[in-house]
C-alpha cells in the first residue's frame, strides 16, 4: 500500500503563524499578534496542532528570518556589488556603472536594489 503523505491543516498553520503564544491572564488563551484573543474555538484548534502543522509554522518563520537577515545586509551587499564596476568608471554615476554589467550583473543590481528600496513585508504565513 502506498505511503500517503500528510499535510498540514492552512487554517491551524496560519493561526499558529499569528500566534503571540502568551497566555492571556484575562480569558485564559493565548492571544493573536495584534493582542486580541484567542475564542474558545481558535484555542481548540491550535491544541489539535500536529507535528507536520508545527513544523510548517517552523519553517516558515525560518524563512521569514533568512529574508530579514537579507533584507538588513542588503546596503552593505549592493555596496560591495557596485564598488567593482564604480572602480572602473572615470565618471561615477549609476547608469555608468549599469552599462558595464553583464544580463546576469543586472540581474543581480536589480534583486539587490529591490532589496534596499522596498519596504520590510511583516511576517504572514504561506507568504514566505
Amino acid at each position: 500500500m502506498p505511503k500517503t503523505e500528510i499535510r498540514p491543516r492552512r487554517d491551524i498553520v496560519a493561526l499558529l503563524c499569528d500566534a503571540g503564544f502568551k497566555r492571556r491572564r484575562d480569558t485564559n488563551t493565548w492571544a493573536h499578534r495584534d493582542g486580541r484573543p484567542f475564542s474558545k474555538e481558535e484555542q481548540a484548534l491550535v491544541f489539535r496542532a500536529t507535528r507536520v502543522e508545527l513544523e510548517e509554522v517552523r519553517e516558515q518563520l525560518a524563512r521569514y528570518r533568512e529574508y530579514r537577515r537579507t533584507t538588513e545586509e542588503a546596503p552593505e551587499a549592493f555596496q560591495r556589488f557596485l564598488a567593482p564596476f564604480m572602480e572602473q568608471l572615470t565618471k561615477k554615476n549609476l547608469g555608468n556603472a549599469v552599462q558595464l554589467m553583464s544580463e546576469d550583473d543586472r540581474t543581480e543590481f536589480d534583486r539587490l536594489l529591490r532589496l534596499v528600496i522596498d519596504p520590510v513585508h511583516p511576517f504572514a504565513p504561506y507568504a514566505f
